[in-house]
């Protein structure tokens, strides 16, 4: 009896699953032509005594159409199955852009925003006394009698300099202070490591270092209207005497050119021989400088000259040899 009773449940839930899985919905009846052929057409062996419905087949495109003509969207509508719309989220993986053979900055490089360290606070001080010696030089454009003689010497230097247009601006900035500065070291004149001095400090004494040449200019060329987000103060290592210098690097009509205090003449960023270049300094602050896409080892005297770009305690000495790069695969290096 048990056996009777569990076949009669079984024969009874088929029956139902049958009659559930062949009913079509209501919205279907009326296009069940449209839709597809009988398995009467298709299957020659049916059972013809079958109280059975026919089978129905039909594509998901004949669906999506039928929806379509539901919802209103006209009997022309098409869509495709195998097509994504738009607003649909997908986890495939984007078509990769292509990547720029060379960067946009100074040495054909990229750069990218250093860590927090001694150089973001030298030259946070730095734009302190550049607004300071700002407000001096807005006194003296006003009241030149009463004007400081480091500032109206430096005015002089910067109208001169307003006076070129093109590369001979900055020939004329990089000429003129070299000319009214002469090198001394920070240890020679401040007693200490390293100093970064405004310009009008500078022209006081006469004295300065490579950042002091290089920070005169670039505040001479900002004032005389030279754009500054073409301008790059540059802090490096000269691997020919092993010793870190700063230059500054200008845009003129897309190509970097170098205000060098060893140099009378303007060079192209690429003729600047021995020279690594680590840091890039405007109004945007500490940029760390970084080979395009660079994943390989240093070679050579590389080691000397290529910190890793995630030392967050790389610091600017002026004299001191830079940190030698990270050996470490998957590390992005500073110029490679």
């Amino acid at each position: 009896m048990k056996s009777l009773k569990f076949v009669s449940s079984a024969v009874m839930a088929a029956a139902a699953l049958t009659i559930g899985l062949c009913a079509a919905p209501a919205a279907f009846a009326a296009d069940e032509l449209s839709l597809g052929k009988s398995a009467g057409e298709l299957a020659p062996a049916a059972d013809a005594a079958s109280n059975r419905p026919p089978a129905t087949f039909f594509t998901i495109a004949e669906v999506l159409a039928k929806l379509d003509r539901q919802r209103g969207r006209g009997p022309n509508a098409i869509r495709t199955a195998s097509l994504t719309p738009p607003n649909t989220a997908t986890d495939a993986v984007p078509a990769a852009k292509p990547l720029p053979p060379v960067g946009a900055e100074p040495f054909g490089l990229f750069t990218f925003r250093a860590p927090e360290n001694g150089l973001w606070r030298k030259w946070r001080g730095l734009e302190s006394d550049l607004a300071k010696e700002q407000s001096v030089l807005e006194q003296c454009r006003e009241n030149a009698t009463a004007c400081p003689s480091q500032a109206a010497q430096f005015l002089r230097l910067i109208g001169a300099v307003k006076s070129k247009s093109g590369r001979g601006r900055l020939d004329e900035a990089n000429r003129a202070v070299n000319q009214a500065i002469r090198y001394v070291s920070d240890f020679a004149q401040h007693g200490e490591a390293d100093r970064w001095t405004a310009p009008l400090a500078t022209f006081a004494t006469g004295k300065g270092d490579c950042e002091d040449y290089a920070i005169a200019k670039y505040i001479a060329l900002s004032e005389a209207g030279f754009p500054r987000e073409d301008l790059r103060l540059v802090l490096g290592r000269d691997r020919a005497i092993r010793q870190d210098h700063a230059v500054l690097a200008a845009r003129l009509d897309g190509r970097w050119l170098i205000l060098d205090s060893r140099r009378s003449e303007l060079i192209d960023d690429g003729e600047l021989g021995n020279f690594t270049p680590m840091f890039a300094i405007n109004d945007r602050g500490v940029q760390l400088f970084a080979a395009p896409y660079a994943r390989r080892l240093p070679l050579g005297d590389e080691l000397d000259a290529a910190p890793a770009a995630n030392a967050a305690e790389t610091e600017w000495t002026g004299v001191e040899s830079l940190q030698a790069a990270s050996p470490l695969l998957g590390f992005l290096p500073v110029l490679m």
